[in-house]
This record gives structure tokens, sequence and C-alpha cells, in this order.
């Protein structure tokens, strides 16, 4: 099914005598496996507002992220939350559409410094489990009352709602980009020198350390945006600050710049290698820790250690209990992001939480026929 308005697609669920599966492009298949009939939000597709000089877009839900980041690249504009592109490490095709991003909160290294993607979410559009268009936020930010369905929305993975259009608030695209590399450091040694750069007044906007670089050795990266000027000023600084972790080496072709934080933005280090990959959410300084903790897995640490993506390879006896173990310990989560979904896919929740988060789809999916068992939680450990 695919509708081609939004009253189709309220029509479509109010009329469901069964489970849906919603799908925007087809790109991002994380969580259970499902059997419901598939709806598609691919033909509610737009940009139905740009306004570059209140930094705001609006666009449905199936719109492909391409055609928005062409149309914020014409004004030198830019989705600031960096979003992932998840076809190379999970093997899909199709188009990457704003409403999925949305839907599952994607967002990419520049997080560190400008916020997630419900961070800059204005205001949606959806429909709820009943069939009713629901309308929350708006176009700039504001205070609100009752339920903040914007934030709610962001990383419900269509279990609240379909989305049918998102505001987005954008930012300007810096003039320069600096990326300073350093190879050889162990993970804790790299997670320090982040750390430390994370904690100076140098505006770092990408902090990452990949256990096994292009080159095979491992690499420590920290990004600066900004006027050139500024970027080369802070890139010495920072080289002084750092220098006990020896001597970096700063980058600026823009080309080659963006093609490394796309790497790390978009895993490439596990695309095309066997084995499970999970994403681990730490504070950075237990992050070396964690991973000592897994013999046998490869990791590389993003948001200066505050995000571990791992591959845990087949026959190296990580479970998901072991992984989870390892990351509950220091009070962190993990998901599965590629691996058997049989072993639970999200993390588990405090039972309060989990009491909530039930009250909330009870309340927009009275039937639970919106992704029912999607967000399938692993066992408490």
């Amino acid at each position: 099914m695919t509708p081609q308005t939004e009253a189709d697609l309220a029509g479509i669920i109010k009329g469901a005598d069964g489970p849906l599966r919603i799908e925007g492009g087809g790109t991002r298949p994380i969580g259970a496996l499902s059997n419901g009939a598939k709806l598609s939000t691919a033909a509610l597709s737009g940009i139905t507002l740009y306004e570059p000089g209140a930094l705001t877009i609006v666009a449905q839900a199936g719109t492909p992220v391409a055609e928005v980041e062409a149309a914020l690249e014409a004004e030198g504009q830019r989705l600031a939350f960096e979003p992932m592109d998840h076809r190379g490490l999970l093997g899909t095709e199709g188009t990457p559409t704003i409403g999925g991003v949305v839907a599952a909160n994607v967002s990419g290294p520049r997080r560190i410094q400008t916020g997630a993607c419900r961070d800059f979410l204005l205001g949606v559009r959806f429909v709820d489990g009943r069939g009713e268009i629901v309308k929350n936020g708006g176009r700039v930010m504001k205070n609100v009352t009752g339920y903040d369905l914007v934030k709610l929305m962001a990383g419900s993975y269509g279990t609240l709602g379909v989305l049918t259009e998102v505001a987005l608030k954008v930012l300007p695209k810096p003039r320069a980009t600096g990326l300073l590399r350093l190879e050889g450091l162990s993970d804790a040694q790299a997670v320090a020198a982040l750390s430390r750069a994370l904690g100076s007044p140098f505006e770092v906007t990408g902090a990452a350390h990949l256990q096994r670089g292009p080159g095979g050795a491992p690499v420590t990266m920290i990004r600066l945006e900004g006027f050139e000027n500024s970027v080369a000023y802070r890139a010495r600084e920072l080289g002084s600050l750092l220098a006990d972790y020896g001597a970096f080496t700063l980058e600026t072709d823009p080309d080659r710049t963006a093609a490394d934080w796309r790497h790390v933005r978009d895993v490439g280090p596990f695309q095309d290698r066997e084995g499970d990959v999970w994403r681990l959410s730490v504070k950075p300084t237990d992050a070396p820790g964690v991973v000592a903790d897994l013999p046998g897995a490869e990791a590389f640490y993003d948001w200066g250690g505050g995000l571990i993506w791992l591959l845990a390879p087949e026959g190296t006896g990580l479970t998901a209990r072991r992984i989870r173990g390892a990351v509950a310990r220091r009070g962190g989560h993990a998901m599965l992001i590629r691996g058997d979904r049989t072993q639970g896919v999200f993390p588990p929740l405090p039972a309060p939480v989990a009491a909530l988060q039930d009250g909330l789809r009870r309340r927009f999916d009275p039937r639970q026929i919106l992704n029912p068992g999607l967000m399938a939680r692993g066992e408490p450990v």
C-alpha cells in the first residue's frame, strides 16, 4: 500500500484489520521482523516550504534526504545533525527519506556539537493508530504544553504514528573544514585526547577513533569547522594542547575531509564485513574498558567515545547477553543494528520507563497495529 495523500493514509490506517509494517525508503530495516502488511510513505514526497532566511524547511515524510540536502546546498545550508546513510552497512537499496531519518532519530558525528535530529525538529504531522491526523509544533522554536509530540515522534520508529510531514531547523554550512589526524594511539589514549579536545574552547564538531584506519594503524580524528582563519588558529591551538599524544597532521581539502567523515558517519569500517554490528552508548571514559571486556570484537569510537560501533565476528562468543552485560555494568546500553534479531534489537528498559512507553503506545495506537513488535527489547542482564 502506497497512499498518495495524507487523507489516503488516514483512511488506510482507519480501515486496517491487521498489523501494518511502516516503510519509507526501505533502507533502514532495524528492529524485529514483522509480518504486517507493508505501508509505504514514499509517495508522500516533496518540499512544501523552504525559508532560508528563517533557517526552516518543511518536507513531506517520503521526500528523499538527497532532495532536501540539494535544496539546502543551493542556499549554503545543511542538516546540521549529519544523518547516517545505513545502506552500506545493512546492504540495502532504495532511497533514504527524511521521514525515516526523523522516525529513527538518525544523528551523525556532529551530534556532539549541535545535537541530535530531535533537537532540530520543529513540527510534525502524522496519522495515529486510529487513523486520525495529528499536528504538533510549528515552524519556529517555542514552548509546548501537554505531550511534546515532536520529541516523542523522533525515535519512535513508527510505533506511535506514521509521519506525513516534518519541519526542521537548518544551519549555514561552514566556509572551511579542518581534520586533525594522529595515528598509533591506544583506545584509552585516544579517548583521553578526544575528551581533552572536546573540553577545550575550540569548538570541535567531530571526534572519532578507529582501531583500524585506512592504512591499518589506529587513527584518531578531530574535526574543526568555520572560517578559514579560525580553523587554522584552532588547529594550531589544539595541536599544542594535545602535544602529549604526538604530532597531528592537518587536512583541509574539503572533498577529502568530507569523505573521511562520511566513512565515520556511515560506519564504513564495518561495511562488507561479516559479523554482528552493535551500537553501544556509554560514558566516554568507560568506552575503552567496555571494548576490553569484549575480546575478539573490533571497535571504533564516535562522539569522543560516547558512541561505540562494535563488530562481533562469528565464533568470538560475543552473545547479546555478554555484550549487553559489559555495557550495563557501566550504566550504558546496547542496540543491535545488524545481526540475529531474535536476540532483541533494542536495549531493555527499567520497569517504570517500560510502563510509560506502553502507556503512550496504547494512547496513540490502541489497536497496536503500527509496527507491532518492531521495538522488541533484549532480556535484562
